[in-house]
C-alpha cells in the first residue's frame, strides 16, 4: 500500500514538473533515487526538502518516516552509498550525501518544523526513541 501511495506521488511529481497536490500542495518535494544496500535494487522515494538559503547547490532531507520508530530505508541506503541522484523540479542531478549532526542538525530541523508543523509532530513521536536524521544533498553535476 505504501508503495502505491509513493508511486502515485512520483507519477504526479513527474506529470507536473516537480509539483504535487493533496497533503503536499505547495511543499518543496524531491525524488530520491537510491540503491538498496542489501538488495541492490534501485528505488525512488518522494520526500520534502529544505533548500539551503546560503548555498543553492544544497538541499536538506529529513529521515522522519512520518514519526516511525525506525529510520527509513532510503536514509541507510544513501548514507552507505555516499552519493545519490535526485529529481528536483524538472532536473535530475547527482548529489553527494552527508549527514548533518549536532547544533547544525537541530537548527535545520527546527526551521523545517517551523515551516511544516508535521515535522514537529514527527519529532514528538520519536522523542526518546530516535533523533530524526538530516542529510545534506549537495549537487555534484
Amino acid at each position: 500500500m505504501a508503495d502505491d501511495w509513493n508511486q502515485n506521488i512520483i507519477d504526479e511529481f513527474r506529470r507536473n514538473g516537480g509539483r504535487v497536490g493533496g497533503n503536499f500542495a505547495g511543499a518543496p518535494m524531491t525524488l530520491l533515487h537510491h540503491v538498496g544496500r542489501k538488495s541492490g535494487k534501485p528505488n525512488v522515494s518522494p520526500v520534502m526538502y529544505l533548500a539551503d538559503e546560503q548555498d543553492p547547490a544544497t538541499v536538506y532531507v529529513f529521515a522522519s518516516a512520518a514519526g516511525a520508530p525506525h529510520h527509513p530505508a532510503w536514509y541507510h541506503n544513501l548514507l552507505a552509498a555516499g552519493t545519490g541522484t535526485i529529481e528536483i523540479g524538472t532536473e535530475t542531478v547527482s548529489v553527494a550525501v552527508q549527514e548533518v549532526t549536532g547544533a547544525e542538525r537541530d537548527r535545520i530541523y527546527a526551521e523545517q518544523a517551523a515551516r511544516y508543523p508535521g515535522f514537529a509532530g514527527y519529532e514528538k513521536k520519536t522523542a526518546g526513541i530516535r533523533t530524526i536524521p538530516v542529510l545534506a544533498l549537495r549537487r555534484t553535476s
